[in-house]
């Protein structure tokens, strides 16, 4: 069957995440195979208002799909949201030739994508990020391979503060998300995790577990806690969810915490098995739609299975922390009495 597609263009946007350059590798191999023209869009939505582009075949992605970052380079552009911005991009489109755009990247990216929709450009989503917090998809690319580089320092960390009988308090990304910051507290056995979701208290949340865990005769404590942790507008002015709880532990118990910042050390290193799988399979599925002449959709991972869903449904689904998840984190450190 012809493709409703003869060129299109392929970028990474916003954060970068592990398995990015899979995705890529997939979307621009899926394409030759097609018989698809395709033009790496190095930046972001900043290369396609600037032409900063190249053109990719086989060769262009051979051996990347075990490298970390993104080949194309990301960024945020400002200039996109505008609408002389979006018409600066069109025209790069039309230059050039392209009439489909694989945008990989988190929601912000998607809302790029509708803007480009609008001038008739067909658009598909993939969900990358590391934070897993895009509500249409169970999981993006990325998260497990983040979620492992936290773990691995964590239980580094542990070793040293058992040692020491020590507290540890150690922040993980996610501002507005805590499905890394539950996800890592659960493997790491955490004496508390605390995330933006969930309102909590100190004295009843932090205090008296460690108070607890100490009456059970452990003598290490470890904190999690996302970086978006205070969800008060109010106090997320003064950034560092980590060290913020490390002062408040000090004033209520009179132990000395130790803080560890991951910070960007979790976007970074090679993508694990399941990031190069599900992101190959998902740059697959995006050119497939292209090809079929869908546009306006973003490819979902549902229970296994990969899918694609309209963008605008797709925005509007609210992000919630997995509940099962949840619920197990919550026996975990409940039982501690």
């Amino acid at each position: 069957m012809a493709s409703a597609v003869k060129r299109i263009g392929v970028l990474t946007s916003g954060g970068d995440s592990p398995g990015m350059n899979a995705a890529v590798r997939a979307v621009v191999r899926t394409a030759m195979f097609r018989g698809i023209d395709v033009i790496g869009i190095r930046r972001g939505w900043n290369g396609l208002i600037s032409g900063d582009v190249l053109r990719m075949d086989a060769q262009s992605v051979a051996h990347i799909i075990n490298r970390g970052g993104t080949i194309l380079y990301t960024a945020r552009s400002d200039e996109f949201r505008t609408e002389a911005g979006q018409k600066k991009a069109v025209a790069t489109c039309k230059l050039l030739g392209i009439d489909g755009v694989v945008a990989i990247g988190g929601d912000g990216t998607f809302r790029g994508c509708l803007a480009l929709s609008k001038h008739g450009i067909f658009v598909v989503g993939i969900p990358g990020t590391i934070d897993n917090d895009i509500g249409c998809t169970h999981y993006s690319i990325g998260y497990d391979t983040a979620a492992n580089t936290a773990i691995e320092a964590i239980d580094r960390l542990r070793d040293t503060m058992q040692s020491h009988e020590r507290c540890s308090v150690v922040e993980v990304m996610g501002h507005r998300a805590g499905n890394l910051a539950l996800y890592v507290g659960i493997a790491t056995g955490a004496t508390v995790v605390l995330v933006p979701e969930h309102q909590w208290d100190f004295k009843k949340d932090v205090a008296e577990r460690i108070r607890a865990a100490r009456l059970n005769n452990h003598t290490h404590f470890m904190i999690i806690v996302a970086e978006g942790a205070f969800n008060d507008d109010a106090i997320m002015k003064n950034p560092g969810s980590g060290n913020m709880v490390a002062q408040m532990i000090r004033d209520e118990l009179g132990i000395e915490p130790r803080v560890t910042v991951l910070g960007h050390i979790q976007r970074g290193g090679a993508p694990n098995a399941r990031d190069r799988v599900t992101a190959t399979r998902m740059g697959y599925w995006a050119v497939e739609c292209l090809a079929a002449g869908k546009t306006n959709r973003v490819v979902c991972h549902q229970g296994g299975t990969i899918c694609d869903m309209d963008m605008d449904e797709a925005l509007a689904v609210p992000h919630a922390l997995n509940a099962s998840e949840d619920r197990v984190l919550e026996a975990m450190i409940g039982s501690e009495r």
